[in-house]
């Protein structure tokens, strides 16, 4: 049977037949304003980047982007899986205040020892989007890629919900590969290709900015498809493990990020061809942790879990001559902080209220400046397939606290796991017996911090 690649929709929102060029609003400044382009990774794992000290993946672009600009060893998804970070990252507020927790579409569980709570089905229509902030603001905005903010994956231009009603000019839409007739571009099976062409596309017509392109890629997520010949290198590769399901080094991810990384460089040059890379910012970044079970040494856990390899992320910021080369932040920051951050680039002051993110535009320049924030804070209400029941966690200084709602409910053991990330990144070492003053002052903070965003709560069977 022919195969053809992911679904497609590509729509123009604004302008016919072409991209639209961006022109400012009127009576509006365009200044020195950058242009961002924003690149997503799907699955990604925090330690699959060469940049991230494997010796295995190969991905020099996005270590040559790290080594010209700032690599961040503390950034988090707020949530270990894909909706609710890409919600983050569109709203600027944790998942708890939204309400969009878990994946879409998924059902609650209502047979389970605790009962999980409802929760948003799509990203909710009344919260303001970056795109739409961004587009008020004289940007021409561009989505290209998954959205998964929708419960209905079919989109189509002018729908509710869908890109072009958040804020984007221009949308392509993708999502999970299908079996059918063939495509113009066959085996480019997570749709890596298409998407950078249209990026491409998009960045050249609007070359004179500002812009802003969101680059959602659906690789490295499953089905994991690449070249036979390009899989094949890597099994070769020293180190390579063959056991696609438990394994370190995937050599099937290892040729999907392999594509990702040439895509990243295609973009990069293209900034460069047309003179716009000073006045550009680059963020690359993954929604969440590796699909497990596969092993995220040096981390623990994966996709669907709080541990540390289900929402520790690569991070990294290229903008020549505003973000110091080849520099390193410890500073723990969040995928909430993506939206204010944007905001302050684009010169916008008049933000929702309710914002849970944190500037970091001075941080990008200054790898020394910190940032004012007590804590960071994560709300998993869910039973997941991949994961490891309902949790929440809290991180506080080095410190973490995961609490696991069902075992707190009725009153089990092993309600509470603390670490401390400084000494124990691959938090091995439970804490919660010996600093138990530590566990109940983490705990509260974390219950009323639930309370003030309004979190869904877990409940018992009546």
């Amino acid at each position: 049977m022919k195969t053809r690649p992911l679904l497609i929709t590509l729509y123009l929102i604004a302008g016919l037949g072409t991209l639209p060029s961006c022109r400012p609003h009127q009576g509006e400044e365009e200044g020195n304003r950058p242009n961002i382009i924003f690149i997503l990774a799907d699955d990604l794992g925090w330690h699959q980047l060469g940049c991230y000290r494997s010796d295995y993946y190969l991905t020099p672009v996005l270590d040559r982007m790290a080594s010209e600009g700032m690599r961040f060893t503390n950034a988090y998804a707020a949530a270990p899986v894909c909706s609710p970070t890409r919600g983050s990252i569109m709203t600027g507020k944790y998942p708890a205040r939204t309400h969009l927790t878990v994946n879409i579409p998924t059902g609650r569980d209502l047979d389970r020892p605790t009962i999980t709570p409802e929760f948003a089905e799509w990203l909710p229509l009344d919260e303001t989007t970056i795109a739409e902030v961004l587009k008020t603001a004289g940007y021409t905005t561009g989505h290209f890629g998954k959205w998964h903010l929708n419960k209905d994956k079919d989109y189509a231009p002018g729908r509710p919900r869908d890109p072009g009603s958040q804020g984007f000019d221009v949308v392509l839409t993708t999502h999970k590969y299908r079996a059918g007739p063939p495509s113009p571009y066959e085996e480019d099976w997570q749709h890596v290709r298409q998407i950078t062409e249209h990026t491409l596309d998009f960045i050249e017509a609007n070359k004179d900015g500002p812009f802003f392109a969101y680059v959602s890629h659906n690789s490295i997520h499953r089905p994991e498809m690449e070249k036979e010949s390009l899989i094949s290198e890597y099994k070769a590769r020293p180190g390579s493990d063959n056991d696609v399901e438990y394994g370190h080094n995937n050599p099937t991810q290892a040729a999907m990020l392999e594509v990702l990384d040439a895509s990243v460089g295609r973009i990069l040059d293209r900034v460069k061809e047309l003179a716009i890379d000073e006045n550009t910012i680059i963020v690359f970044f993954s929604d969440n942790g590796q699909l497990g079970p596969k092993d995220s040494t040096p981390l623990r856990g994966s996709k669907a879990d709080l541990y540390e390899g289900g929402i520790r992320s690569p991070m990294i910021v290229r903008w020549p001559g505003q973000v110091p080369a080849g520099t390193t932040s410890d500073e723990p920051v969040i995928s909430n902080d993506f939206f204010p951050t944007f905001a302050a680039l684009a010169e916008v002051e008049d933000l929702p209220t309710d914002i849970d993110g944190l500037d970091l535009s001075n941080l990008v320049r200054d790898p020394s400046a910190g940032l004012e924030r007590a804590a960071l804070f994560f709300h998993f209400p869910h039973y997941h397939s991949q994961g490891l029941g309902p949790q929440g966690a809290i991180r506080e200084g080095n410190y973490k606290l995961i609490e696991y709602y069902e075992n707190n409910l009725l009153g089990e053991d092993g309600a509470f796991e603390l670490f401390n990330l400084e000494s124990d990144l691959a938090e091995r070492h439970n804490l919660a017996d010996e600093q138990p003053e530590r566990v109940e002052a983490m705990s509260e903070k974390l219950r009323a911090w639930r309370k003030s965003v309004g979190a869904q709560e877990m409940t018992l069977p009546e």
